[in-house]
């Protein structure tokens, strides 16, 4: 049987609440709940308290000024239909709010495993040697990707032969380029994927490498699919949908009967609407507004 929307917004907020958990320590301010790593790696954000009602503004101020004590982004994340009247109060408190279509998988819509051009998907296993070098270039595919226009193939300065500053697209070379992460990453990566809370895959070429990467964080039977880029040379092959779709299959395999994910913005929700994806909400992320010059 389906899940009511209804459910589906009540597992998210557990979920949210969940994955940063097992590598955070947890601070309540006000209406909000500041995750802050420990160690290594990705940053995270603040979220309002499950059952806390809405935050104020200012709660929002008081996690800015302790965000930036702790030298880390001033960044908020939460579900609009589960806390409705938070964009206003973000919005006066001095946020940008990206309304990120927030949609989850029809699974008798998924569609099947395809090829892809001069390309396979591999998912990536820790207990292999090359695992810390695949994770070094996935992550800078997805650097360079999030770092160019979804509407263009990319670009990275490059120097000519007179020593002038060009751009050309960014492709394996600028890849490589990308310094990898340190020792402590890769172990906490490692020790995340070995644990099944994490699951990433990536296209490989034979040819060109590492081109597209994307991952799955799990947790109580809730599945997101996130980080999903292509390399921009390698755009418009359909490495992203299929990978996507690979990845969504691979969490229902796992178990997982909730597979979501955020679209960076309509375009993107009508290209995974054609994998099997169907909007149900809108994921807010807000970060401090840029003062005009």
């Amino acid at each position: 049987m389906a899940l009511e929307d209804t459910d589906v917004f009540t597992r998210l907020e557990r979920f949210y609440d969940s994955v940063p958990r097992d590598a955070t320590v947890t601070e309540d301010i006000g209406g909000f709940v500041l995750f802050v790593r420990e160690g290594p790696g990705w940053p995270y954000y603040a979220r309002p308290r499950i059952g806390g009602g809405t935050p104020s503004a200012a709660d929002v101020t008081a996690v800015r000024a302790r965000q930036r004590q702790l030298g880390v982004p001033e960044a908020f994340e939460w579900v609009h239909e589960t806390t409705p009247d938070l964009l206003a109060v973000a919005r006066s408190a001095g946020l940008d709010v990206l309304l990120a279509p927030l949609m989850v998988l029809d699974r008798a819509a998924l569609v099947p495993d395809l090829p892809i051009p001069a390309a396979t998907i591999r998912f990536l296993d820790p207990a292999t040697p090359g695992f810390a070098a695949d994770m070094a270039a996935g992550r800078a595919v997805a650097q360079l990707g999030f770092g160019a226009p979804a509407s263009a193939t990319g670009a990275a300065p490059a120097t000519d032969r007179a020593g002038a500053l060009v751009m050309e697209p960014a492709g394996p070379a600028q890849r490589d380029a990308v310094p990898p992460p340190g020792d402590e990453v890769v172990a906490d990566l490692a020790r995340r994927h070995t644990s099944g809370r994490f699951i990433t895959a990536v296209v490989d070429s034979p040819a060109e490498g590492i081109l597209a990467s994307g991952s799955v964080q799990r947790a109580g039977g809730v599945a997101e699919v996130a980080g999903v880029a292509t390399l921009p040379t390698a755009r418009r092959r359909g490495y992203a949908s299929q990978l996507t779709a690979s990845l969504a299959r691979r969490a229902l395999e796992q178990g997982d009967d909730l597979v979501f994910l955020s679209a960076a913005d309509d375009d993107v929700a009508r290209l995974y609407s054609r994998v099997g994806f169907r909007r149900v909400g809108t994921a807010c992320i807000g970060s401090p507004a840029i003062a005009p010059l």
